[in-house]
């Protein structure tokens, strides 16, 4: 099931640090089976406020994104951007493959019919 990082990060001014933090990031997430699915791009808020930019990078699973937040590569960049970006960051599984959502809609109203 596939898993993804989404990092909600604020504006920042541009930064050295900062540069070379995405000129290094790559790298650390490729071993992991890692890849940009959005990296900073224009988005459209809908609802509710999001400043900043967004960030999301696909992994093949849950265990290959912690793999490689833990690793020591990436570790050892992160300081570049935490240093200079404030935001939120999260791990979260995906939807498995043929994912029904009316599945999940039937047992939270088995469980309030229990109550």
């Amino acid at each position: 099931m596939p898993a993804y990082a989404i990092a909600h990060l604020q504006e920042a001014a541009p930064h050295p640090e900062i540069a070379e933090y995405i000129e290094r990031i790559t790298a650390t997430f490729e071993p992991y089976g890692g890849r940009f699915l959005v990296h900073a791009s224009q988005h459209e808020v809908k609802e509710g406020g999001w400043p900043g930019h967004v960030v999301l990078i696909g992994f093949p699973g849950i265990a290959e994104a912690r793999g490689w937040w833990d690793s020591p590569a990436y570790q050892e960049i992160a300081p570049l951007r935490s240093r200079h970006i404030k935001g939120d960051i999260i791990l979260v599984d995906g939807v498995p493959e043929g994912y029904d959502p009316n599945t999940t809609a039937q047992a939270m109203r088995e469980a309030m019919s229990a109550e």
